[in-house]
């Protein structure tokens, strides 16, 4: 995992593994949320718009906006409202405004009912008019507004003094009677079109009246975050966080699960790989504790970063390997002489393989090989945590076992000092996988692994007495 990239077989792995592991926490993150909620009590929220007529910028809308939620207007609902235990502090973190399209301002409130978050809004948004008016009506200059009459009064007396002359014009049909009066008429027009363009041009007529489009809609629902949003957020939270720490762990695991990583820290050789068929529930049933059965009822006594177990063959293709192992290990040692096959405390499936290499170097037919009433091999659990290796009576030379991606480059160097400090030569290295049994037997052949367990067995039962409980 630290030079491999994250796949979704990686994660689809981690799924398949650590389901009950997941599951469990996905409900505790579920039981998180659900207790948050109960800290939050449900909030509604629901608008009131405000129009405003005429022309406005974009900064002037904002600017509206702000003046929505000022304090002033949030005090004036705030004494309109009269809520028993709601100051105007708290009715400001519960009010808000935006601009919108079309000259809107949207205004909104959140309360604990649906009632109290339609009355705030209507209210707020009544208060924002109200104050927005009284603006506009103190902001207006008396003076201009004087003049403003006064010229409208000109207009309508000019109005009035066109009309006197075009009656005491000559009545008669003459051209240059016509012309006058068509002229006085003109003259009457124009004024006309200048006194209503001069009010429309007053920035205060239409600024000053925002119309209220209506009470705000009573909220159906709560708004968000809801109960149900902050369960399943919680959930997918803690989920998101175990996948993301099962990857951080294997990251940043030291774990050596490469054959030439293994043969450095040990300092030699690899012999060969050996295949034992996967026994999970076996290697289950081994703890007894009550940490052994929450790990059984989590999952985790099964490792997820490791691929899935290939198909086996058959009883006969897996000790062709064992046979090609021993043929390799007397290439290394022409000399017939005895070995220990050391073999780390807690790899169970090194053990297995052990005992199985044990059986097959004594029932090897090979010219040379000792017969089984002298083994060539015999194993020796050791200790990564505090090594020790017994001194050899009878062995010169050490064989080690184990698979891979079990243990750290120093636990590893460990085992090898040991063995030198006990003087023996690590003479090779075996690594042990598993793989998946295929579920029919053909007539005639051996159960698996049935033999080596009876033919390990005296070995792995002396090993205490022969070490001397050194361990």
């Amino acid at each position: 995992m630290n030079d491999d990239t994250i796949r979704l077989v990686t994660i689809g792995r981690i799924i398949r593994r650590r389901w009950r592991l997941l599951t469990l926490l996905a409900v505790v993150g579920a039981l998180v949320g659900y207790g948050t909620s109960l800290l939050f009590p449900p909030r509604y929220t629901t608008s009131a718009s405000v129009l405003l007529p005429g022309a406005w910028e974009e900064r002037e809308l904002l600017t509206q906006a702000e003046i929505a939620t000022s304090s002033v207007v949030v005090n004036r609902a705030a004494t309109t409202l009269g809520w028993a235990g709601v100051s105007a502090g708290d009715l400001r973190d519960q009010v808000s405004a935006k601009a919108t399209d079309g000259n809107i301002i949207k205004i909104s409130g959140t309360a604990e009912t649906p009632e109290r978050a339609q009355q705030l809004s209507d209210q707020v948004a009544q208060q924002f008019v109200n104050f927005a008016a009284r603006i506009v009506d103190d902001n207006t200059d008396p003076e201009a507004a004087a003049q403003l009459e006064a010229l409208q009064q000109m207009v309508v007396q000019t109005s009035r003094r066109i009309t006197e002359l075009a009656d005491a014009a000559d009545p008669g049909q003459t051209v240059e009677s016509v012309q006058t009066r068509t002229e006085l008429e003109k003259l009457r027009t124009s004024l006309q079109e200048a006194i209503t363009k001069l009010d429309q041009a007053d920035p205060t007529a239409n600024k000053a009246n925002m119309v209220v489009m209506g009470p705000a809609a009573r909220p159906a629902g709560e708004a968000p975050p809801t109960r149900t949003q902050l369960i399943v957020a919680g959930a997918l939270l803690f989920f998101l966080l175990a996948v993301i720490g099962h990857l951080t762990a294997a990251r940043m695991s030291r774990r050596l699960r490469t054959h030439p990583e293994i043969a450095a820290a040990l300092g030699s050789a690899l012999l060969g790989t050996v295949e034992v068929p996967d026994e999970r529930r076996e290697a289950r049933a081994g703890g007894r504790g009550p940490r052994a059965r929450i790990r059984r009822l989590l999952g985790t006594d099964v490792r997820w970063d490791i691929p899935t177990p290939r198909r086996s063959g058959d009883e006969a293709g897996r000790q062709i390997r064992y046979r090609r192992v021993c043929a390799r290990l007397r290439d290394e040692i022409p000399a017939p002489r005895r070995l220990l096959v050391v073999v780390p405390d807690g790899d169970e499936v090194a053990r297995r393989a052990a005992g199985q290499l044990v059986a097959e170097a004594g029932n090897d037919p090979s010219p040379g090989s000792p017969n089984g009433e002298h083994p060539m091999l015999r194993v020796v659990g050791v200790s990564v945590s505090r090594p020790m290796v017994p001194d050899g009576d009878h062995e010169s030379g050490a064989l080690v076992v184990l698979s891979a991606g079990n243990w750290t480059a120093g636990e590893l160097a460990g085992i090898a000092e040991a063995c030198a400090d006990a003087k023996h030569e690590v003479v090779g290295i075996v690594l042990a996988g598993t793989v998946r049994a295929r579920s029919t037997r053909t007539a005639g052949a051996p159960r698996d692994a049935g033999p080596a367990r009876d033919t390990a067995a005296p070995v792995l039962a002396a090993r205490h007495d022969a070490t001397g409980g050194s361990r």
